[in-house]
């Protein structure tokens, strides 16, 4: 498990997927209805997401709660290795990976 209090694990969470994502705290702010600073305040941490604006949040993302929070289980076995590395990967890619592993475990 991740050596970090939750309220921070969510802010730098969000921050990382964010970045991934490229977009600003503005406009994820904007996005999900509220106010410009929202997420900034978040991040900040001047405040926390209630239970249903964290699910907003991570459907933003277009992932599941366990994906969300898959970091605080640390997997150190090829298999959480793969996952992890699966989770980066776009849709084209993805078919590719299912391609070839159709072709390997009929």
């Amino acid at each position: 498990m991740v050596d970090m209090p939750y309220e921070d694990f969510i802010r730098s969470r969000i921050t990382e997927l964010r970045m991934t994502r490229e977009v600003s705290e503005h406009r994820m702010s904007l996005e999900l209805g509220k106010s410009g600073s929202y997420i900034r305040s978040v991040t900040s941490g001047a405040a926390l997401p209630s239970l249903k604006e964290l699910f907003n949040i991570i459907a933003y993302f277009n992932m599941t709660p366990a994906e969300f929070f898959a970091p605080l289980e640390k997997d150190d076995s090829a298999y959480g290795k793969l996952c992890e590395r699966l989770r980066s990967l776009n849709e084209e890619d993805l078919d590719k990976v299912a391609t070839f592993i159709n072709w390997i475990a009929p």
